[in-house]
């Protein structure tokens, strides 16, 4: 297919922002849509072609802006409608889109809806909720939350407990009303007009929960009221949609990402990610990479979703720690490993996502006391391991390695104090390597990470293989080696990248010298059989 009949977001690169860490523009410490204003030229000199905020939605911020308590407003951390109104105008001045980050399986207990359903039974807006009829102590059943503790909690003015699947503070919408639907649908269409680009919806496979029968991804009618949801919005314009799916396989995300645009564009799923995670553990219990598995795993994706769904390609976001620190080596090699892990995955078919940060090469950082880490999840389990004999070494390195805080640390823009981030005090502490890593350093240094990301970027709007090519695995068992082919219309990309610190020698190099180099992460062109440690390009044939 031509390059002009694809969908926008098909050669397009989104750059996600965690708005709380990127930019602050008035001295509180925290970022705000005034400071992404400041540095949308940035954006634009990176090539993206959209940015992804997580929630600015008004919140009580129990759970990071993920409790919204009003849709139809922005919180005054991060400024207000005129603010949100003038990002989406500037950012379109420079041919970006903003898409929103909503969360519709739940809303935040201060919101108007909950505060008014909690009245009584026969108020028009309990049903807005999922309750049941029972008795203080004794729980519908032994559903818990994902933040621990039971899934229920007891209102004793209407005697009834109402469900939520994270937070107390979270209570679940029920989708099976109606008026709830057009509500949120009404809403949609409002943020719509005013020229949002798109959206990522947060934990869309819980809509459909049946608490009754412990169902809460993937329920009976989940596809059918995503379907409506799109009849009824997205698909009234041009926009891009990313449904975040834990509990996506292939099949799903194949009815999520079909090309007639009847759900989403696609989906955000996980098992990838997932796969340094000591199997029946928690995410903390973390095992060497399995790579054999990651190429195996990122090559399903890959061929079974061309040509009827459509993939994201990520590997940081706001929930992962850095992926140089996490797969790559972010000490003697973290510029060579940082471009590497870029180009095995902008040369896949997908919509790939830059973290903020990810196109510096920013690390994990390394806080030398529980007191410094902000996030909620980060606390309990330290609190909880403590409890449980674990030493508290063996803790703070699970932190290290797997923590959320490793992505909010602020933004790294420059050598001065908090790396141009604020200047008051952060919320959160900057990573202390800011002097060495920052945007400044790299913007006019041709050799430097945020340059080959800019290089990335820029090919893949100037090459339809990278959309439209489809995908061949090379050397599936090899342990060192990511390679693989993508092919369109006569024409071949070769992909490659040494994924260790070590020399290693690779036989099929002999027979990939021909073709043009469209990218390389070492200055000059490999040679005799052997990549240089996290060595990578990409040929084109």
């Amino acid at each position: 297919m031509d390059m002009k009949n694809k969908k926008w977001w098909q050669n397009s690169v989104v750059y996600q922002i965690y708005p709380r860490s990127f930019q602050d523009s008035n001295g509180d410490g925290i970022g705000d849509i005034q400071g992404i204003i400041k540095r949308l030229d940035y954006l634009q000199e990176l090539g993206i072609d959209a940015v992804w905020l997580s929630p600015v939605c008004k919140s009580p911020q129990d759970d990071n802006g993920y409790d919204i308590s009003d849709y139809q407003d922005i919180d005054p951390m991060f400024g207000n409608l005129d603010d949100m109104e003038q990002l989406i105008a500037e950012a379109k001045k420079r041919n970006i889109r903003i898409i929103m980050d909503l969360v519709l399986n739940h809303s935040s207990d201060e919101h108007r809806w909950f505060t008014e359903a909690k009245k009584s039974k026969d108020n028009p807006y309990h049903d807005y909720y999922v309750w049941r009829d029972g008795e203080e102590g004794v729980y519908p059943n032994d559903m818990s939350s994902v933040f621990g503790g039971p899934a229920w909690e007891w209102v004793p003015e209407i005697k009834q407990y109402y469900f939520h699947q994270f937070s107390v503070k979270q209570p679940d919408l029920n989708w099976e009303n109606p008026k709830v639907r057009r509500e949120i649908y009404d809403m949609i269409l409002w943020w719509m007009d005013k020229g949002v680009g798109g959206f990522r919806l947060d934990v869309i496979d819980q809509i459909a929960k049946e608490p009754d029968l412990k169902i809460t991804n993937n329920g009976p009618r989940l596809h059918q009221f995503i379907q409506e949801l799109s009849r009824e919005t997205f698909q009234k314009g041009d926009l891009i949609t990313v449904g975040e799916a834990w509990g996506a396989d292939i099949d799903r995300a194949k009815l999520y990402s079909k090309p007639d645009g009847s759900e989403f564009s696609m989906v955000f799923q996980f098992e990838h990610m997932m796969l340094d995670q000591e199997p029946g553990k928690e995410k903390w219990d973390f095992c060497p990479l399995p790579f054999v598995k990651l190429k195996k795993c990122l090559e399903k994706w890959q061929k079974e979703l061309h040509g009827c769904g459509w993939n994201s390609l990520f590997w940081d976001n706001h929930d992962l720690p850095r992926i140089v620190s996490r797969w790559g080596n972010d000490r003697e090699y973290r510029v060579e490993s940082a471009k590497m892990l870029a180009t095995i995955l902008h040369g896949m078919e997908g919509t790939p996502y830059v973290y903020q940060g990810e196109e510096l090469g920013m690390t994990n950082v390394r806080f030398a006391s529980i007191e410094q880490y902000q996030d909620i999840e980060i606390r309990n389990m330290y609190r909880e391991r403590l409890e449980k004999g674990y030493a508290e070494k063996d803790i703070m390195e699970s932190i290290y390695a797997k923590g959320r805080d490793n992505a909010r640390t602020p933004m790294q823009w420059d050598d001065t104090e908090n790396a141009g981030f604020t200047t008051g005090t952060p919320w959160i502490g900057v990573n202390p390597n800011y002097q060495e890593i920052n945007a400044q350093s790299q913007i006019d240094d041709e050799n430097s990470v945020f340059h080959y990301y800019k290089k990335l970027i820029h090919l893949r709007k100037e090459n339809s293989i990278f959309v439209d090519g489809d995908f061949t695995l090379l050397l599936p068992e090899d342990e060192n080696i990511f390679a693989y082919v993508r092919e369109y219309e006569g024409r071949k990309l070769l992909v490659a990248g040494n994924f260790t610190d070590q020399e290693v020698s690779c036989e099929s190099l002999e027979l990939w010298k021909s073709g043009k180099t469209l990218i390389r992460n070492y200055k000059d062109e490999i040679s005799g059989t052997m990549f240089r440690p996290y060595e990578a390009f990409i040929k084109l044939f």
